[in-house]
């Protein structure tokens, strides 16, 4: 199973996972640097903070991919320095380049095969860890709706369709 080397044999990232990163990438076209800077109140993090949580989630489940085992200690790529929209876009753009190599290794077949261990018991197939990736990422997109908010910032309607 997912020998380094071979061919992609399924089609998961560009058909499921690079839409749902469609709607991060749009954030970055809203925001500005300045815009990164802002907290909201508590202990909350910034708005690069948020973001840069976001990819390291996503370096995570990359990792689960290539490994099959689930380490949320793990960080795929350093977060981008200085944090910039700028850096953020190049940032997950290396994310997504990664997740779609790991991914491309399974073949359809292997998508469906539980193989991930998850921890506590819980192993699941990659096609089940990209559904759980997936409602992560949505997670992250109600987070991010309320830092829009506050910034008076109006995603449009693609993201009221998506998001809410």
């Amino acid at each position: 199973m997912a020998w380094a080397g071979r061919h992609p044999m399924n089609t998961l990232f560009d058909e499921e996972i690079r839409g749902h990163h469609s709607m991060r990438d749009h954030v970055l076209t809203l925001v500005s640097d300045d815009d990164l800077t802002e907290q909201m109140p508590g202990s909350n993090p910034t708005l690069g903070e948020l973001l840069v949580e976001m990819g390291d989630l996503q370096g995570v489940y990359t990792h689960s991919f290539a490994t099959l085992t689930l380490d949320w200690s793990h960080r795929q790529l350093p977060a981008p320095a200085p944090l910039t929209v700028e850096t953020l876009r190049a940032w997950f753009r290396a994310h997504d380049e990664a997740m779609k190599a790991a991914l491309d290794r399974f073949t359809d077949d292997e998508l469906h095969v539980g193989s991930i261990d998850r921890g506590g018991g819980f192993i699941a197939s990659p096609f089940v860890q990209h559904q759980v990736y997936r409602e992560a990422v949505y997670i992250f997109y109600g987070k991010l709706s309320v830092y829009l908010r506050a910034l008076w910032l109006d995603a449009g309607p693609d993201w009221a369709a998506w998001i809410g």
